[in-house]
């Protein structure tokens, strides 16, 4: 129920002229705001990363580690992004895509021919750019159960036994979200790069890019000093501090842990398309297909309290869903975990990024942070979102 209620507030999650140039400043008074909204949502803490021109605006701890604790979220303490790990997946395989080693439209069993999928033609079929846009035919969240709660499988194993979920839809013919084949993925990025996905995460996009104190696993959460938040999520009507997930099988899908100014760092780069000082880590066509739209999404419309954020289209690309706000282009994901949401928006028309990572599991917080930036930003119209979002959990509360 509570997985239910946060991805109903995150996909509930409209359209204006082009944006005034804003001074490289945050949203006035915004840090009563954000305290205004962690009051409403009952959030401890969160890390705020906002980016524009490629500078860091702001990067931020807002709140307390763990619930009761005085210790205090910095800029670099380390929040699970969960699924806005998949972008860090679907890159490294633009990177080996770029080395000749990988074709993005070439089948998974050219290079993994031990993968198999329900049905034979839909193994020989499906390629690197199915398994990262949720159009396999596999049900919503089919494959979950594998992993959670926790099991004793491995990588290897479950993906042996994805030949046994039968799909839901015929292949590429809808959109339904999976974590699975972000496993596959993983294995794929080790077969043919002969590294861990971690170690290529880690070694090849991570360090490069500049952040410093994320790692790529949920077990290496409290390395590198301990800068970590702890997870809380509400229970019986209380918000408490809740044991995190640890189960590495999901680590290409969500495994990522980062704090606001690692987050930044990873925005300028997205929004330069790889380039980090004078070096290019990937190539702006990788970015160009990481943007591109590849599966579409029935755009609906948000309930009145939330009417600016109706959208004219969505859809998923590669480890990002894309849409419109405000008549601009917005590249975007959230994540979710035991304990952890997380936020990614980014406009690349005006090269204003922002990013909201929460130790509570509210996505109404980090919607309500999230739009306030971007408004800000697009000169739009003023509009309540804290209020809007505040309704908004008011009537799931109720029903």
């Amino acid at each position: 129920m509570r997985l239910t209620r946060l991805l109903a507030l995150a996909l509930c999650v409209p359209v204006v002229a082009a944006a005034q140039t804003k001074p490289a400043t945050p949203p006035p008074n915004f840090d009563a705001y954000v305290a205004a909204v962690m009051k409403q949502f009952d959030v401890p803490g969160m890390g705020i990363a906002i980016v524009k021109d490629g500078q860091v605006v702001l990067a931020k701890g807002y709140g307390v580690k763990r619930l009761g604790s005085s210790e205090k979220v910095d800029a670099d303490t380390r929040f699970g992004i969960a699924s806005n790990t998949k972008a860090f997946t679907a890159l490294a395989l633009g990177m080996l895509v770029e080395e000749g080693k990988l074709e993005w439209d070439a089948p998974v069993v050219n290079y993994l021919p031990e993968f198999m999928m329900w049905d034979p033609w839909v193994t020989r079929q499906i390629t690197v750019r199915d398994i990262l846009v949720h159009r396999s035919g596999l049900g919503l969240g089919a494959g979950d159960l594998l992993w959670w709660p926790p099991t004793t499988y491995t990588p290897k194993e479950i993906m042996a036994r994805l030949r046994y979920i039968e799909p839901a839809t015929s292949f590429r013919s809808a959109y339904a979200y999976d974590n699975v084949l972000y496993l596959v993925a993983g294995q794929l990025i080790e077969k043919v790069s002969g590294q861990s996905w971690s170690d290529f995460i880690t070694n090849r996009i991570m360090r490069p890019v500049g952040m410093k104190e994320a790692n790529s696993t949920h077990a290496a959460a409290g390395e590198a000093g301990g800068n970590v938040s702890a997870t809380h999520a509400r229970v019986n009507g209380t918000v408490q501090v809740v044991k995190p997930f640890s189960d590495p099988n999901t680590d290409p899908a969500g495994g990522i842990n980062a704090g606001a100014n690692d987050m930044a760092r990873w925005m300028i780069a997205q929004m330069d398309s790889g380039r980090v000082g004078d070096k290019r880590l990937w190539k702006q066509s990788t970015t160009r297909e990481q943007w591109s739209l590849v599966t579409p999404i029935r755009a609906g419309v948000s309930p009145k309290e939330l009417a600016p954020w109706t959208a004219s289209f969505t859809g998923y690309g590669l480890g990002f869903f894309l849409r419109d706000y405000r008549g601009q282009k917005l590249v975007t994901h959230t994540g979710g975990l035991p304990g952890f949401v997380s936020l990614l928006m980014m406009l690349p028309n005006q090269k204003v990024g922002v990013v909201v990572l929460t130790n509570q599991e509210s996505g109404a917080a980090f919607q309500s942070v999230g739009l306030k930036v971007l408004d800000y930003y697009l000169n739009a119209p003023a509009f309540d979102w804290l209020g809007g979002y505040a309704a908004r959990v008011a009537r799931f509360d109720s029903a």
